[in-house]
């Protein structure tokens, strides 16, 4: 039963994101984002990552919504453009399917399963989610997480600029 609840969320988040994409008003398109960020904190709790459930929920569904919605609504973007793009014509969708999935073989056929690093799922257990994800993330990637500090700051000091800058 367990299976069918989990095959449920990652089937919808296909279709969800299928709605997403195919949005003409970004307004809708943000909503069903909301939708599938949600979808993906459910997966996460079965996965039994509690931590990134939660995370998910506050970080993306929370605060990144909220900029997408604020930098909407800052654009002045009711509706998008109805232009020809590369993806509405057969060939690019038949070129961008063959280039993901040819991806997706190549990355499932070198990828190893058995490798056993540190942070083993006894290890998780004994520590507790937050305390393993927390060691990692400050002992072994501190220099991408304050890389990633910095990359953060120059999108809200250029949006701060525009939103100062006289019309």
């Amino acid at each position: 039963m367990i299976y069918l609840i989990f095959a449920y969320f990652c089937l919808s988040m296909i279709g969800i994101t299928v709605m997403a994409l195919t949005r003409k008003n970004p307004v809708h398109a943000v909503m069903w984002l909301l939708l599938l960020f949600l979808h993906v904190a459910v997966v996460y709790l079965f996965l039994n990552a509690e931590f990134l459930a939660m995370v998910q929920v506050i970080v993306y569904a929370g605060a990144i919504l909220v900029m997408f919605l604020f930098t909407i609504f800052f654009l002045g973007a009711k509706e998008l453009t109805k232009e020809k793009r590369y993806t509405q014509v057969w060939e690019g969708r038949l070129l961008i399917g063959l280039a993901m999935t040819a991806t997706g073989i190549v990355t499932f056929s070198v990828a190893s399963p058995s490798y056993r690093g540190k942070y083993t799922i006894e290890y998780i257990e004994k520590v507790g989610n937050v305390k393993s994800v927390g060691e990692m993330l400050f002992n072994e990637y501190s220099l991408a997480f304050l890389m990633l500090g910095v990359i953060l700051l120059v999108p809200m000091v250029a949006v701060g600029l525009i939103a100062r800058r006289p019309r």
